[in-house]
């Protein structure tokens, strides 16, 4: 039993412009301060689109199709690593810092602190 499923252009345009539109509304939706942990727990995808690219790669029959898949496997892995960066860089922010005292205090509010105010005796 074999299953040959053929797409148009016409529908993976369509496909692929409903995806665009999908992910814009739901990021969208998103707070500006979880963007980051959003996009670095979202890695995933990105090897998804490795794979994909890889499969395309590999199945390409013409010069053109060999150019988009190496491009898509270029692309993804870029991105890939660059989330993962991101990532990293992003966990360090939370890391406790061993040098730094919880609770620095000035010298601008130390003087103000022990320094009298003019006209007051």
């Amino acid at each position: 039993m074999t299953f040959d499923i053929g797409i148009s252009s016409f529908v993976a345009l369509y496909i692929f412009m409903l995806a665009g539109f999908t992910g814009w509304v739901v990021i969208g939706r998103v707070p500006a301060i979880l963007h980051t942990p959003l996009m670095s727990g979202s890695n995933f995808v990105h090897g998804i689109v490795v794979v994909g690219g890889l499969f395309a790669l590999l199945n390409a029959d013409t010069l053109q199709q060999q150019i988009i898949g190496f491009f898509a496997v270029l692309l993804g892995a870029g991105n890939a690593a660059g989330g993962y960066a991101v990532t990293e860089r992003m966990l360090a922010m939370f890391q406790p810092s061993v040098g730094k005292p919880k609770h620095a205090v000035t010298k601008r509010s130390s003087k103000k602190a022990t320094t009298p105010k003019p006209g007051t005796a």
